[in-house]
């Protein structure tokens, strides 16, 4: 399996990828085992790698970092990818869902509030008769205890999914793959965020204009303001300060594994 080239943005190799392109790479895990992770990168996680090696290292040793967010697109195009498009998170669970049918392709989902998972297993279900759900998990608000993470492996041992997708958000869903990657009998494990809430009903999605244009956090800062207003004034400044440093040579963030 061929993976695609990756583009430098402050330090993290982001997948050159087509949504088409992604979603191809993770239904032909089918079968596999321990391929890896799928980080699905925004702006927030490319300044959390800036501040943290340790995250940084997660995001350039995974399988795939797809672009999740028009300024990583457009930065791949300023990279000489010009067919790089975004890869977003609920987008690639839903087309990997729907291509997955065919082959047999088989999930887990792990993550999301008390009840989301079991109700995303049953609206995808619905949306996409034949979808084969082979587990759902909702973890608890902290690390899983040895006893948890142990019934956990085993759980997923017995049931053996092409596909764990991740709903906990960055950086913890990031790290979690990282480290439990190695050591589930699973194919490859998928980091989504929010896109549990979207395809589960529990939260609204940005327009589509929005998010071809680049304003979907204007669109999630007017439905979230005080948990993503500290993040966006947090962040966003310092994500294009970088890059203009970057621009104009008084920094280089280079590619580090």
């Amino acid at each position: 399996m061929i993976l695609p080239p990756r583009y430098n943005v402050l330090g993290v190799g982001v997948s050159a990828l087509t949504l088409p392109a992604a979603c191809d790479l993770i239904v032909g895990a089918r079968g596999k085992l321990r391929l890896g992770y799928v980080c699905v990168t925004d702006v927030h996680g490319i300044t959390i790698a800036g501040d943290c090696q340790a995250f940084r290292r997660i995001l350039n040793q995974s399988w795939l970092t797809t672009p999740d967010g028009m300024p990583l697109v457009w930065l791949g195009h300023a990279h000489g990818y010009p067919d790089v498009t975004r890869v977003y998170g609920p987008d690639l669970m839903a087309a990997v869902c729907d291509a997955g049918r065919a082959s047999g392709l088989t999930h887990y989902f792990y993550g999301g509030m008390p009840g989301v998972a079991p109700q995303l297993r049953d609206r995808l279900c619905t949306r996409f008769p034949r979808l084969q759900v082979v587990g759902t998990f909702t973890p608890p608000f902290r690390p899983l205890t040895p006893p948890e993470a142990d019934s956990f492996r085993a759980e997923i041992a017995h049931h053996r999914p092409d596909i764990v997708w991740v709903g906990i958000s960055t950086p913890k869903q990031e790290q979690f793959m990282a480290e439990f990657a190695p050591q589930l009998d699973a194919g490859v494990l998928v980091g989504v965020g929010a896109a549990f809430d979207f395809h589960a009903g529990t939260k609204r999605q940005a327009p589509r204009w929005m998010q071809r244009n680049g304003l979907e956090w204007i669109f999630r800062l007017a439905t979230e303001p005080r948990r993503l207003g500290p993040r966006y004034l947090r962040n966003n400044p310092r994500f294009v300060a970088r890059l203009l440093l970057q621009a104009i040579g008084l920094r280089q963030y280079p590619i580090e594994p």
